[in-house]
């Protein structure tokens, strides 16, 4: 059973590497998980999901929606839960990407792009990967999709996940803790 702390559980879930088969993997674990910490039935939790907006979940019968974020990458998948509010997560395979630095200066701004060119050449993807998913993490707590950056996406703070399978990285972000 996963273990609330201060209204917060991520849990992670080996899936399918196809999208559709792994969405319905991670939301059938994360109604089982949440199911389990509320002691309710999993039948009784519905995830709503509409296109371009932070997935949302909500009791039968309950006023309340509870925050929640979802993210997958190479056949794994986390879901973030947090009873007091809005949530992001995010994870990402470690990998060379071609032309990393422009997308790091136009997605994650001058002061980034710059630490990341600083970094010694061996470490730039991890570093690229750490910086991209805080950011995401971060643009899905505050309800934001990916837009190039600007002013102000400086504060665009998160907590790094540890335990995740070797090669991926994450971040968390939570409301009131950013």
């Amino acid at each position: 059973m996963p273990v609330l702390r201060d209204g917060l559980f991520v849990i992670g879930v080996a899936t399918s590497t196809q999208r559709a088969q792994a969405r319905e993997q991670l939301r059938s674990a994360t109604r089982a998980a949440l199911a389990a910490v509320l002691g309710v039935d999993a039948d009784a939790i519905n995830i709503d999901s509409t296109p371009g907006e932070a997935p949302r979940i909500k009791l039968a019968g309950g006023k309340r929606a509870i925050g929640c974020s979802f993210t997958h990458d190479e056949g794994y998948a986390l879901a973030a839960i947090y009873l007091h509010g809005a949530v992001g997560v995010d994870v990402m395979k470690v990998q060379d990407i071609q032309d990393w630095d422009n997308v790091a200066r136009d997605y994650l701004g001058p002061q980034v792009c710059a630490a990341l060119l600083a970094a010694p050449a061996s470490k730039q993807a991890t570093e690229f990967a750490r910086a991209w998913t805080r950011h995401e993490a971060w643009l899905k707590c505050h309800g934001r999709q990916l837009s190039e950056w600007q002013a102000g996406d400086e504060a665009s703070i998160g907590v790094a996940l540890r335990g995740l399978p070797e090669g991926l990285v994450g971040h968390l972000a939570m409301a009131g803790a950013n």
